[in-house]
């Protein structure tokens, strides 16, 4: 693949209904400071391409637990993170796609909510099973200019609906609802800091430790390490497309405060009473929910304040950002199950037989989502976006530990990585758990939970969970036998560029057995029945055998696949776009600031 798309399909990836619900309701609620978490990224994808990826290439992986298994060895690391990984992608990313999708087709449609949204994971699905890496990536490419396109046209009918931008922040701190229920005021005011990225420390609702420490930590985690992101920078050509396309992505990454944070606090402006609701029985007349309506904000813009055709436009760019998002998990999580979990269960399995089990386990996955809606629609805790982040800071945190230290400092082992991402995990699951018995309350009815587990905010946590974290891999490591080098061979920084070969840990226990593969085995040809044809074609198998590449061919393609040499001038052409970028993201980080 070449740059553009993938910057393009990176952006549509990160970018579903959950932002345009999740963002433009945090916006409306406290202000710009969510935008924060998008020009985060800015930085990030600088780190992605330049020091994550060329480690990944060298390494010759496909997927993340993959990288783990070569460089600790062992098959608990990678069987936890495949697992991990497929949990947070049912409990946050498909859960909260279905649920903001849901929200949003409710609102402008009256349609069911089970329906709709059932309809949208079966079509999804059929895309995803019929056509792979390759039609994700160009139908992400697409959508991207769908939503890039409606919302900008939406922006346009919000900033004039307000009188411009002057007005536009006046109005916004005198909007607030009829109805209060003699509820205090903190509870329905706009903040007096609704126009500043930078909170204060201990009373900001996003410290900006946490906005500049934790989030970067919860942003390496999601650009660095997570298999959806990853998985479309190692279909590069080369590596100067990969750092092409993460400029591309990173200066896309700058839209959503204009796209969704801007419009969202002028949904309040416009819709005071519904989105900026404080009074329970209020909230629950507009949106069915109790402890207030702000995710109907962008969905309630778009509703009442666009004409018919323009309408249609912006139902469709939903749509296209919630069929993006899930085809993009759909399909990591296929090839997450297939490479690091079914082989393990049939490790002589042929390549039809991991491909139809990849599509089969799509349509299990569906089955799963649809029966977590309810569990979903029943959670909502006022803002879908801190739902999202907050479980993110619970759980993610040891793995970017675990891949920053496996990537930067090759002496930590096994030993110390399994046992880290054991002690984080518990960590991690005792905050989420007790918060989650608790509840996480309101401003109108606070939790009761005890502020020794709950007080800390989120991003103070995984700033401390992942402190802890580093500290237990490195003193477990240490107090155990390190790795010799020749496992290490481009698989750690220092590394990076070494000739020797690499001894791997462990044999690959997805045996290569081309001898015995069904697939290869000559039979007869005879003509297939129509449902047989049927089912080929639905899996995306080919009816005619490949070429058997030689020794020679098979070396000669490894090496191009892990080949990270750039020509000169493309090198330096990308060099210096890093530095604008960051640049860019420094001045909007202070002139918001």
């Amino acid at each position: 693949m070449v740059w553009w798309p993938i910057g393009a399909s990176l952006f549509a990836s990160n970018i579903g209904s959950g932002h345009f619900v999740g963002i433009a309701g945090t916006a409306a609620a406290s202000g710009i400071a969510i935008g924060g978490f998008e020009w985060n990224a800015l930085i990030v994808v600088v780190i992605l391409g330049w020091l994550f990826v060329p480690i990944y290439i060298k390494a010759g992986v496909v997927t993340m637990p993959e990288y783990l298994k070569k460089r600790f060895g062992g098959q608990r690391i990678r069987i936890y993170l495949s697992v991990l990984s497929l949990l947070l992608y049912v409990f946050t990313k498909i859960s909260a796609d279905m649920f903001s999708g849901a929200i949003f087709i409710n609102q402008a449609l009256g349609l069911n909510i089970y329906i709709a949204v059932v309809a949208l994971l079966l079509i999804t699905a059929l895309y995803t099973v019929t056509g792979g890496l390759a039609a994700v990536i160009y139908t992400d490419t697409l959508q991207t200019v769908i939503m890039v396109v409606g919302s900008f046209i939406l922006m346009g009918f919000a900033f004039n609906e307000v009188g411009g931008y002057d007005s536009f922040q006046q109005k916004y701190m005198e909007a607030v609802p009829v109805v209060t229920g003699g509820i205090k005021e903190s509870c329905y005011q706009p903040r007096a800091d609704s126009f500043h990225l930078f909170r204060d420390a201990v009373t900001g609702d996003i410290p900006w430790p946490g906005l500049v420490f934790g989030l970067t930590i919860l942003a390496t985690w999601y650009w660095c390490t997570d298999q959806v992101i990853v998985q479309r920078c190692l279909s590069a050509k080369n590596l100067s497309h990969v750092k092409a396309g993460c400029i591309l992505c990173g200066y896309l990454k700058l839209l959503p405060m204009f796209l969704m944070v801007f419009p969202g606090m002028i949904s309040r402006i416009l819709y005071a009473n519904e989105v900026a609701c404080v009074d329970p029985a209020e909230c629950e007349k507009y949106c069915d929910a109790k402890v207030g309506c702000t995710n109907i904000a962008y969905p309630k813009l778009v509703v009442d304040l666009m004409p018919n055709g323009l309408r249609g436009l912006m139902l469709s760019v939903m749509m296209a950002s919630l069929m993006s998002s899930l085809t993009s998990i759909f399909n990591s999580a296929s090839t997450l199950f297939t490479m690091d979990i079914y082989t393990k269960i049939r490790s002589s399995a042929s390549e039809k037989e991991l491909m139809i089990a990849g599509r089969v386990f799509i349509l299990v996955l569906i089955g799963v989502s649809i029966a977590w809606i309810p569990i979903v629609q029943s959670a909502q805790s006022g803002q879908l976006f801190d739902y999202i982040q907050s479980i993110t800071s619970y759980l993610c945190p040891p793995i970017t530990a675990v891949f920053m230290l496996a990537i930067f400092c090759k002496r930590v082992n096994e030993p110390g990585a399994f046992y880290g991402l054991m002690i984080g995990l518990c960590i991690g699951l005792s905050r989420m758990i007790a918060e989650f018995a608790y509840g996480t309350g309101s401003c109108v009815s606070p939790s009761v939970c005890p502020t020794i587990i709950c007080g800390v905010h989120y991003l103070y946590f995984a700033m401390i969970l992942f402190v802890v974290s580093c500290v237990a891999i490195l003193v477990i490591s240490l107090m155990t036998k390190p790795i010799d080098d020749k496992h290490l061979y481009r698989l750690c920084w220092s590394l990076r560029n070494s000739k020797e070969e690499r001894v791997d840990l462990d044999d690959d226990n997805w045996v290569d057995n081309q001898e015995s593969n069904s697939m290869d085995i000559e039979e007869p040809t005879e003509e297939q029945s129509f449902c047989k044809k049927a089912v080929m074609c639905f899996c995306g198998l080919e009816q005619q055998n490949g070429p058997r590449l030689s020794p020679e061919e098979e070396a000669e393609l490894q090496r191009k696949l892990t080949d990270t040499t750039e020509v000169p001038l493309w090198r330096n052409i990308v060099n210096v776009n890093a530095l604008i970028l960051l640049c860019v993201a420094v001045f909007f980080h202070g002139f918001y600031g």
